[in-house]
């Protein structure tokens, strides 16, 4: 697999698919690889994909240091990616936490992104946050499904702090939109793909300065898309709603019977909002 060197001498590994031009993606977990990513429901055939394993994960290396796992101090590693490939600018999709990412690197970079498609994507960076509240609208609407009695528990016990491995492994039907096949096997390849050491220190003390990063992405000129899952509890509708309001060029779509990975429940649904939004979105060429 292609790889790059980061600025502190962490080899980074990449990924691409597809063909036409480049779509910069950021995976979430935190600190998952890109792999579960997967071609994102067919988007490859749309966009040339070129998907960044963060340091420590997938065929990237750990590095010396492990708090250069702090999602801040990550923003370098994407900058060296975009000067791997000589872009001028480039279209950025970030997943999740990936969000978080994708957000802080826009605020130090905003000459350098052409459009931002933030996809069920966290805004800690924003100072925005999930609540127990915002999970009890998902159970709510989640009640006539088979699996509900047995995941229900579990999902309040991890949002309480109490979880034992037997309960996230109960609660996982909760993130999917339809708990079918495919989404048992995205599930269960979760553990190996994720460096959970690493998540811990993701979001660690220092790394984000909310105020600062709102006043900066308030004057970013990229068009942003806010997508999320009409089922998904990080971020429920209405919380993605308000953070398109911090960006000055956002629009929010909602995807109707997705969870967490809208890909993996509707792909032609996904595909066309997401190709549709960066068509609309392109001035001059990346490269």
């Amino acid at each position: 697999m292609p790889t790059l060197t980061a600025a502190d001498g962490t080899e980074l590994a990449y990924h691409v698919m597809g063909e036409g031009e480049p779509l910069l993606c950021l995976p979430g977990g935190p600190m998952r690889a890109s792999a579960y990513l997967g071609d994102l429901g067919g988007l490859s055939g749309h966009r040339r994909l070129v998907m960044l394993d963060a340091r420590g994960t997938g065929g990237s290396g750990i590095p010396d240091d492990p708090a250069t796992y702090r999602c801040d101090r990550q923003v370098d590693d994407v900058e060296a990616l975009r000067a791997h490939f000589g872009w001028e600018r480039v279209d950025v999709l970030a997943h999740s936490a990936g969000g978080d990412l994708a957000i802080l690197y826009a605020a130090r970079y905003p000459h350098r992104i052409r459009t931002l498609s933030l996809i069920t994507a966290r805004a800690r960076a924003l100072g925005v946050d999930f609540t127990d509240e915002h999970r009890r609208e998902v159970i709510a609407l989640r009640t006539a499904e088979p699996w509900f009695e047995a995941a229900r528990g579990a999902y309040e016990a991890i949002w309480s702090g109490s979880a034992t491995d037997a309960d996230f492994d109960a609660a996982v039907p909760f993130f999917y939109g339809r708990w079918d096949a495919a989404a048992r096997a995205h599930a269960a390849a979760e553990v190996e793909q994720t460096n959970e050491s690493a998540a811990g220190g993701f979001a660690s003390s220092g790394a984000f300065d909310p105020a600062a990063a709102r006043a900066a992405v308030a004057g970013l000129d990229a068009p942003v898309l806010l997508l999320a899952g009409e089922l998904d509890s990080g971020p429920r509708p209405h919380v993605a709603a308000g953070i398109a309001e911090l960006f000055p060029r956002a629009e929010l779509t909602v995807q109707p019977g997705a969870g967490h990975y809208p890909w993996l429940d509707d792909p032609g649904r996904f595909t066309r909002t997401v190709a549709a939004f960066l068509a609309r979105g392109h001035g001059p060429s990346a490269g």
